[in-house]
Formats: structure tokens, C-alpha cells, sequence
């Protein structure tokens, strides 16, 4: 209780300082003021400190001359044994960089190393500080984070930050963001050195985390909530190049196979074409218990759009071949899960095969509608032969518009020829009461080839962008089409743009032993 007399009397001087100085035209003049502010952060007073720790980054800009030895008080208060002068020396630290933006990366070094507190409140103001930097300055911010998970020059040996840091990206940092914005960011991370070429498998898989936690699977799904489907596809798709380096794809998949493809008929018609592109091009990379547990919610599917006879109603052949494309590379990873399914008789000594019971409707009922598929398959292809053929046949004197419409027909036929010749080379080898998958890169899917080859430079090229919805003009539409053939321009419509759009949606101990250190000295 004795010392309570100095104590007051330094907070009033604290206060009278910072009077002072706000009054002040010309702040600069004012240096002593400034200098006994940063002496105060090493005074024996809890109060004063606090207090010091808000001063200090309020008049920080006035006083450049003084930025080293300011720093490094405050940094000592940030290392207090106080919790309360450490959560306020870390509010204080944004402030450092509110009108000198060049000290951002370093404020955030330091802050990324404080993310190893114990105290949840001391925490939670890292995080808020971290937020704060971010909302400042994207780029710069993320650098200086992302060097506490792997350094090229300087390995990372603090495991347990590194994982706080990773958890505060993913879980933190990406709160609130719209679909452009997390393009951009997973953008910068694939730009960044550890995320390279030559990134290990693990390192990989940490960009399929943050993208799994902005698709929100671990969220309840409701097929109403049309911002999280479309984010769901969307962020699908911005995970097939990672799953082709190696990372998982497990979670999706459970995730789709528990709560998509139960509701793929009450998806907006739109999204669907966009799902089942997605599901086919990561179908490849499926590790093989996943292959077994999706097999059967793809064969039911698969079923519900290949016909069994000829009904005289419309065969989605986009449907068909997106499915037929995950049957083939799903069942080549888990080849008997298909005995029970379709009534295969394929042998690998183990007991699912399932070989003592009798599932011979279902072989009979799966054959015949892969014939009703290539009889429909081997009709539209003639129809689109013939299609091409009047359209080559088209007078010359035409106007500009027309043959801009025919362009566009003809492209949309060579598309369609190349699912329907997709379709009849998938379907042919399941005849057979032990068919081989079809587990390589033999078949090209249509739309791919589509980019490659006749996409105009104007539109999407080789690369879909994330939040298109509709297709590119090479895409069948059946709005870019004549009306001779409306049939077969609905069983190719497809949106192409497979990327989905997100609006406005919800993503989701001190250790310190002079850590933090070192930048101003």
C-alpha cells in the first residue's frame, strides 16, 4: 500500500502527457512528453503500464526518431506477467500501423507468435488484432503469417505454433468472406513457395483444410440453404487440383454422400450439372474405402438417369456421362462393391464379393438399361450428324448474325458428339459379367475437351472461373440453339461454369522467453 502514492502520481503525469500531446499543432515538439510515456512502461505501477500501453501506439507516428525504443517497450508490456497489461499492449499493437503501413509485416510476426497464449481472452485479442492488420492489408499480412508455418530458409520448429497459425488462418481469417475474396486468397497461397510444386502431400493438404472449413462440412446441410450449396461446389472445385497432388478428398465425399446425393433432385437444376462434374473429376483421385462407400449412392443415381426402356421421355446425356465417368474410376478402386450393386460376379478372394448370393436382376435390370442408353446414345449422335450436315449446307448469304448462330450450333454438336461417343465407351465394358473399370485417362470428358479446343479467348479458355454459373458459349445451351432440335439440346444442357457464387455467406500459457523480438534493435 505504500507504493500507492507513486503509482497515482505516475498515472496523473501519464495523463497529463497525453493531454499534452493531443493539444499539440505540432506534436514533434513535444519529444520529452513522448519519452516519458515509453520510460512509464517500465515502471513498477500495473495502471501506468496499462495506460502506457494505450499512449504509446496513439502518438507513435508523431515521433519516428523514437520508434525503436517505443517498440521495444511496448513490446515489453506485450511480455508482462500482468494479463491485463499484456491484452492491452496487444489492442495497442494495429495502432503501430494505422498511418505507417511498412511496420504491418512485422506487427504481424509478432503477433503470430503470440498465438501460442494460454489465456483465451489474451487470444481472442491476438486474433482481433491479427483481423485488424488483415482488413489493413491482405498481402502483407498473410506473407508474415504464413512464415510461421515453413520457411524456405529457416524451417519451422515450433510445432505448436505453427498449428495455431494454421488454425487462426482457416478458422479466423476467413470469417464473412465472399466467394471472389477467397479465390483471391487461395490465389496468393498457391503463389507462396511452401505451397509449391514441390510442396510435400501434407502441405497440400493444409490448402484442402482451409477450403474444406470455408465449405462449412462440418455444418448441417438444408438443399434450401442455396449459398452454402453453391459454396459447396464451388470450393469442390477450387480442391480438384489439390486432390491431384495427392491431398484427401475424403471429406467431401463423405460429406456428399451423406447429405448431397440423398437430396440431388431438390438441388436447383443449375447446380446439379455443376456437382456432377465436380464429383467425376475428383472421382480419379478417391482413396479406395471412400470409392466403396459412394458406389452406392452413384449406382442408384446412375440408375435414375439411364432409362430401361424407351419411354419416349428425355435422357440427360451430361447426366450420364459425368456419372458413368465416377462409376467407372470409384468401382476401379473398389471393383466387388459392384456385385451387390449391379450383379457382377467379379472375384478378389475377399468376403464382400458376395459370390454364394444371387443378384442376377440386378445384372439384368443395370444391363439393359446401359443397352436403352446406347440405342438413345446411337439415335442422337445421328441426329447430330445430321444436324452439322444441313448446317454445312447453309447459303453463304447469310447475315453476320446467323452465321455467328450457326458457329454456335455447330460447337455445341461437337460437344455433344464427344459425350455421346464418352457414353458408348464406358458403357460397353459393363456388359460383361466381370467388366474392367476403367481406372486411367483414356476417356476425356467432354467439356474439357471443349476448353481446349474450340473455347473463344473472350470466355472461360482453360480456366472456369469460381463464381460463373452459366456455361460458356461452346457449352451446349439450348438458348444458343435453333429450334429443329430442342430434344437433344435439353439432354445436353449444361451450365458450364461449375464454379458456384457466394454472396455474402458465413465461412467460419504465454511461452514467450523474448520470442518477439529483435526488429527494432
Amino acid at each position: 500500500m505504500s507504493d500507492a502514492p507513486n503509482d497515482a502520481n505516475d498515472i496523473e503525469k501519464l495523463y497529463v502527457y497525453g493531454a499534452t500531446l493531443s493539444e499539440a499543432k505540432d506534436k514533434s515538439q513535444n519529444v520529452d512528453d513522448y519519452k516519458s510515456i515509453i520510460e512509464a512502461a517500465r515502471t513498477s505501477s500495473i495502471k501506468a503500464r496499462q495506460l502506457a500501453a494505450q499512449l504509446i501506439p496513439r502518438f507513435f507516428k508523431f515521433f519516428p526518431g523514437l520508434s525503436g525504443s517505443a517498440v521495444d517497450a511496448h513490446l515489453d508490456l506485450c511480455e508482462a506477467e500482468e494479463l491485463g497489461i499484456r491484452v492491452q499492449a496487444i489492442r495497442g499493437l494495429p495502432l503501430f500501423c494505422k498511418d505507417t503501413p511498412e511496420h504491418i509485416s512485422k506487427i504481424v510476426d509478432i503477433l503470430a507468435q503470440l498465438l501460442i497464449a494460454e489465456e483465451n481472452v489474451e487470444r481472442d485479442a491476438v486474433h482481433k488484432a491479427l483481423l485488424s492488420l488483415l482488413r489493413q492489408d491482405v498481402k502483407a499480412s498473410l506473407t508474415a503469417l504464413f512464415k510461421h508455418i515453413e520457411s524456405v530458409d529457416e524451417p519451422v520448429t515450433d510445432d505448436n505454433l505453427r498449428e495455431r497459425t494454421l488454425i487462426f488462418i482457416r478458422d479466423k481469417s476467413l470469417q464473412d468472406v465472399t466467394g471472389a475474396e477467397f479465390k483471391m486468397f487461395m490465389d496468393f497461397l498457391k503463389s507462396l513457395s511452401i505451397f509449391g510444386a514441390k510442396a510435400p502431400t501434407e502441405r497440400v493438404q493444409e490448402l484442402v483444410e482451409i477450403i474444406e472449413g470455408q465449405a462449412d462440412l462440418d455444418a448441417q446441410f438444408s438443399v434450401e440453404d442455396g449459398d452454402h450449396v453453391d459454396r459447396l461446389i464451388s470450393c469442390l472445385y477450387m480442391a480438384l487440383p489439390f486432390f491431384i497432388r495427392g491431398a484427401s478428398s475424403s471429406k467431401f465425399l463423405n460429406y456428399l454422400n451423406k447429405h448431397i446425393l440423398p437430396v440431388f433432385d431438390k438441388l436447383p437444376e443449375e447446380r446439379k450439372v455443376d456437382l456432377l462434374k465436380n464429383l467425376a473429376e475428383s472421382s480419379p483421385y478417391a482413396a479406395p474405402q471412400d470409392s466403396r462407400q459412394i458406389l452406392p449412392s452413384v449406382v442408384q443415381l446412375l440408375k435414375k438417369y439411364m432409362p430401361r426402356r424407351k419411354t419416349g421421355e428425355e435422357m440427360n446425356f451430361t447426366y450420364v456421362e459425368c456419372m458413368l465417368y465416377t462409376f467407372h474410376h470409384l468401382a476401379n478402386k473398389a471393383p466387388n462393391a459392384t456385385n451387390s450393386l449391379c450383379g457382377y460376379k467379379i472375384v478378389t478372394g475377399q468376403p464382400s464379393d458376395r459370390l454364394g448370393e444371387d443378384f442376377s436382376e440386378f445384372y439384368k435390370d443395370f444391363t439393359e438399361r446401359l443397352s436403352c442408353v446406347e440405342d438413345l446414345t446411337k439415335a442422337t449422335m445421328k441426329k447430330l450428324t445430321q444436324g452439322m450436315g444441313q448446317q454445312n449446307k447453309t447459303s453463304t448469304a447469310i447475315s453476320d448474325e446467323e452465321k455467328a448462330k450457326i458457329k454456335i450450333q455447330k460447337q455445341n454438336a461437337t460437344t455433344g458428339l464427344r459425350t455421346c461417343n464418352n457414353i458408348l465407351a464406358m458403357t460397353q465394358p459393363l456388359h460383361a459379367k466381370s467388366p474392367s473399370f476403367i481406372g486411367d485417362k483414356r476417356i476425356n470428358l467432354s467439356w474439357n475437351e471443349a476448353i481446349k479446343t474450340v473455347a473463344p479467348a473472350n470466355t472461360a479458355g482453360a480456366k472456369r472461373p469460381a463464381n460463373a454459373v452459366k456455361g460458356p458459349s461452346n457449352q451446349p445451351n439450348k438458348r444458343g440453339r435453333g429450334g429443329s432440335n430442342q430434344l437433344v439440346d435439353r439432354a445436353f444442357d449444361s451450365h458450364g461454369g461449375r464454379g458456384g457464387s457466394r454472396g455474402g455467406g458465413q465461412g467460419r500459457g504465454r511461452g514467450r522467453q523474448g520470442r518477439v523480438r529483435g526488429y527494432y534493435r
